[in-house]
């Protein structure tokens, strides 16, 4: 494992009410700490890395509930406290596969200018990822955009997660170009095959990923594929892995964003330009592992470092 950098990561933070629906039709309800960039923080301290959350969090129930897991955890939370409430997500869950509704309107983890975001990032932060709600749209995401390509001129390495919630898009073609714009100063960009044909639509895949590698000079861009594993390009690199052996598969909720932090806890701070074959391999197969292993519990749950490393060594999950 390379050395630790402090990692900033930005985007929102939320309470994923899960209903389950069984095959009968019975439903059960959860609240679930959550958002994409919130578990990548998690993830990431769960690996042993230095994470600092930028993003505000409300001062309400929801919001003392994100607050005191992230101190928990290890995470620094240096985003402000604010009254507005907290960002609530639907999700239903048929046979493990979500789908989302969102109440986002003036809450807490919207309440960023471009100021106050660059204040919660702390000076000595080598890397500083984003994304996901983070780019949806509106005057937060103006900031956040903002942020990230400042970030990216001051010396930071970045790293770029859509995590695409169509539902939540009102001008589709403003946040693909917003996209692409964010594709210049990303140094490491991750997406799924979903965010992939979304944001490329009417095209297939081989079409779409090459039109993404000429729009970036990123020096890795990961492609996950749920089931079919990950691809992977650097800038003379490609490598395609499969998924480790996988029994018991609770649901998919946070695999992108433990796949994503276990890139980031092995590449954050380094020049992934640099890699070989073996190397690019080495770090996938940790990523699968690690979000394969995510699988296996209910929620968002990152395994920790040596969770990982047990699997690796076993070859199974």
């Amino acid at each position: 494992m390379p050395p630790k950098a402090i990692i900033a990561v930005g985007g929102e933070n939320l309470i994923d009410t899960v209903l389950t629906v069984s095959a009968d039709g019975a439903s059960r309800k959860t609240d679930n700490l959550g958002g994409s960039p919130y578990n990548v923080s998690v993830a990431l301290a769960r690996q042993g890395q230095t994470a600092h959350f930028v993003t505000p969090i409300s001062t309400d129930d929801f919001g003392e509930r994100l607050a005191t897991h992230l101190h928990k955890e290890g995470v620094s939370a240096t985003g402000a406290r604010v009254s507005a409430p907290t960002t609530q997500a639907i999700v239903t869950l048929k046979e493990g596969v979500p789908s989302y509704t969102l109440h986002r309107e003036e809450t807490a983890e919207r309440q960023v200018t471009q100021d106050s975001i660059t204040a919660a990032i702390p000076d000595a932060a080598a890397h500083f990822h984003a994304g996901s709600l983070a780019f949806a749209g509106g005057h937060d995401a103006d900031a956040w955009e903002a942020v990230f390509h400042a970030a990216a001129k001051r010396g930071l390495s970045t790293s770029l997660d859509p995590n695409v919630r169509p539902s939540l898009i009102a001008d589709p073609s403003a946040y693909r170009l917003r996209f692409v714009r964010l594709l210049a100063s990303a140094k490491i960009v991750k997406l799924s095959d979903e965010d992939l044909a979304w944001i490329y639509p009417d095209v297939d895949q081989d079409t779409a990923m090459t039109t993404l590698l000429t729009q970036t000079q990123a020096r890795l861009v990961a492609l996950t594929k749920g089931p079919d594993g990950a691809e992977c390009w650097t800038r003379s690199l490609h490598c395609s892995n499969e998924n480790p052996t996988l029994r018991g598969l609770v649901d998919t909720i946070g695999a992108g964003d433990t796949f994503m932090a276990t890139l980031l806890a092995q590449l954050a701070g380094s020049n992934a330009s640099d890699l070989d074959a073996a190397a690019l391999n080495r770090i996938m197969r940790r990523a699968l592992f690690a979000a394969c292993l995510n699988c296996t519990k209910e929620g968002c749950a990152p395994p920790t470092t040596k969770a990982i490393e047990v699997a690796l060594v076993r070859g199974t999950i």
